[in-house]
């Protein structure tokens, strides 16, 4: 890539990529803590909410509460704490409108690439202008990248035998029809993940009757839409107070629930057990339909707001069949076992295809930056590769409990080097030989599909991936900004490490 002059290609200080949640969060730490710096948000679709915007299928919701998935510094209002996308978009998109962040935000504004230098201590990042056809240049001191980890152009579908005979309609969640039509049809929703446990309740309204096929139960966790707490929290301390102790109490939930699953992982199946159990017709197989190999948390639970899914089942608008698939045939789907199930759509809840970085091609002075070469630094950063942040949230916990953190702790290392006079933050790994470990410690599909294209982690600080939120607090807020592992420089200076904070 070619760095055309400064005074041909526009320039900001920082380049947020994404306007989700990560992006729009980012953009208000951004310039509640430096309003003097210039930025721009990137976002390659034509509407902001990233996922929340993206996703059109029936029911789709958080399965987070929103007083944790909301962010810090702006109280969640309404009384459901489980909230439904429309709800969840509107919170971000006043979010961005009462801080100025939405004139921030460049729609259809792809990025391919970018290439640092060094010299000049900037990034030149190639955009392409989907809207006008056009490509444009965009430098920047710092880039942002807060796209998420998966690919927004399309989902993940295994390959299915037969497919090609299905007479019917095949829809997968992440592309949904505004005009389907399945009233009084008999639909059949492959997976068994947060996707199709909303759709299932969702699509039982109305559809003649839907089955979730399963090759393989996952873990579902019977939850209230409503909390409480939360709600009375928010009655007798208003809305800033009763939101910030609701988080607290939810913080201190979630880590309590994961770390009883770690701990006691027989025990804690048990009781997801009996929880659904209560919930599901009497004599009812929960074993074969809800009781997985793995033990919980070993993937993320899925939440299911006000059993809906169970009254769905118990009602008989839905079922579940474990099994695996033979063939797509003319009428439905013939199972290994050779039972058919008929159907008029097929809904291909399979999952998402993970992309790192929005799938951005980067170089430094030159060179390619591969991504299995690198190691992440405070799981916000990346080894050698300069100015270079992103947001990845949490698996176990809400996602924007670990992006309001790394979000905090960017703008502190921005203050510092102010303060010092540095224009280039590097994390530098000094032990070539270190011992790592996959990017992300997870057993999810979609993870174990692409991890060998993905960067790696640490098995300590500050090379290891946190998935604590109590462990970042530490790491990312009270903790120096600085450590040995961060070169700090001045473009003009000769590399030199800055010594760490006694």
């Amino acid at each position: 890539m070619s760095h055309p002059s400064a005074d041909t290609v526009e320039h900001v200080d920082v380049l947020i990529i994404g306007a989700g949640i990560s992006g729009i969060g980012a953009a208000y730490y951004l310039q509640r803590e430096h309003p003097g710096r210039s930025y721009a948000i990137l976002e390659a679709r034509g509407a902001t909410g990233g996922t929340w915007d993206l996703f059109r299928y029936p029911g789709i919701r958080s399965d987070s509460d929103l007083h944790t998935f909301g962010y810090e510094f702006k109280p969640w209002r309404d009384d459901h704490a489980i909230a439904t996308s429309d709800k969840i978009l509107a919170y971000l998109r006043e979010t961005a409108a009462e801080n100025g962040i939405d004139a921030k935000i460049r729609f259809h504004h792809k990025v391919g690439g970018a290439a640092w230098s060094s010299a000049d201590a900037r990034w030149v990042v190639d955009v392409a202008r989907t809207d006008v056809g056009q490509s444009v240049q965009i430098s920047a001191n710092w880039l942002f990248c807060a796209g998420g980890y998966y690919r927004y152009d399309e989902g993940y579908t295994p390959h299915f035998e037969g497919r090609d005979r299905f007479t019917g309609q095949i829809v997968h969640p992440q592309h949904w029809p505004e005009d389907l039509d399945y009233a009084g049809k008999k639909v059949v929703i492959i997976g068994s993940g947060a996707t199709a446990v909303t759709l299932v309740p969702a699509m039982a309204e109305r559809a003649g009757h839907v089955t979730m096929l399963q090759r393989s139960p996952t873990y579902i966790m019977p939850v209230p839409s409503k909390d409480v707490f939360a709600n009375a929290a928010k009655a007798l301390l208003g809305d800033r107070l009763g939101y910030a102790l609701a988080r607290r109490k939810n913080i201190a939930q979630q880590r309590a629930v994961y770390q009883f699953c770690q701990k006691h992982p027989s025990l804690a199946r048990k009781i997801i057990r009996h929880l659904n159990a209560k919930r599901l017709p009497e004599g009812y197989p929960v074993d074969e339909h809800f009781s997985p190999t793995y033990n919980p948390w070993d993937q993320r639970l899925c939440a299911v707001p006000d059993s809906d899914l169970f009254r769905a089942i118990s009602n008989g608008s839905a079922s579940v069949v474990t099994d695996r698939i033979a063939t797509f045939t003319e009428t439905g789907i013939e199972l290994e076992s050779g039972r058919q199930l008929d159907a008029d759509i097929i809904v291909t809840a399979t999952g998402l295809n993970m992309q790192a970085f929005g799938g951005i091609s980067l170089t430094v002075d030159g060179a390619a930056v591969n991504l299995p070469e690198r190691v992440a630094y405070k799981g916000m950063m990346l080894s050698d590769v300069p100015n270079f942040a992103y947001a990845i949230g949490y698996t176990n916990s809400s996602w924007t409990l670990k992006v309001g953190l790394l979000c905090e702790h960017f703008c502190r290392l921005l203050s510092h080097m102010d303060a010092h006079g540095y224009d280039t933050a590097r994390p530098v790994l000094d032990d070539p030989d270190m011992q790592t470990r996959p990017f992300m410690d997870f057993a999810a599909g979609y993870v174990q599909r692409v991890v060998h294209e993905l960067p790696r982690q640490g098995t300590d600080q500050p090379w290891l991936t946190s998935m604590s939120y109590h462990a970042d607090v530490k790491l990312l807020r009270d903790n120096e900004v600085v450590d040995g592992a961060l070169q700090l420089t001045a473009s003009a200076d000769i590399p030199s490490r800055e010594a760490v904070p006694a």
